[in-house]
């Protein structure tokens, strides 16, 4: 399986602008994005990467209490188009997954950074924040072909 940073193609200069919903979310340079509540952390990929990948057809995901350094793999999606593996943006435990994904995985594409989350982490070095993107930095970084 190739990373969904490796594998996407360059973005049009048009990338469809962020909505506000963003403004709260931190972008990894895998495409990935976290979003904050106390210290655990909901994850998903990008609606720009969703994008790419085409419709998903399938979610594999971690089991609940698996713990995760930042950049491992921890599931894949599958498209019509690719298989791409999900990294985490952080480091720390899985306390959750969107078992909905199970059931209607076209949820990544209508809802990518909303109900189409994918797992929930609580979060161990909480510094590892400082190293992500936020949503103008990731539209700039997207939007130059990474």
């Amino acid at each position: 399986m190739l990373t969904l940073a490796r594998r996407l193609p360059r973005a049009r200069p048009a990338l469809r602008a962020l909505g506000s919903r963003s403004m709260s979310l931190k972008y990894s340079k895998d495409h990935e994005w976290i979003k904050m509540d106390g210290d655990v952390g909901t994850v998903g990929i990008s609606d720009h990467a969703q994008g790419q990948l085409g419709d998903v057809v399938y979610v594999d995901l971690p089991d609940v209490g698996s713990t995760l350094a930042q950049d491992d793999t921890f599931g894949a999606v599958e498209s019509v188009k690719a298989a791409s593996d999900i990294y985490s943006p952080v480091s720390g435990e899985v306390v959750e997954i969107n078992e909905a994904l199970n059931d209607d995985p076209s949820n990544v594409n209508s809802a990518a950074e909303t109900d189409g989350w994918m797992v929930k982490i609580k979060l161990s070095d909480p510094g590892e924040l400082d190293g992500l993107m936020d949503a103008a930095a990731y539209a700039k970084f997207a939007e130059e072909g990474n």
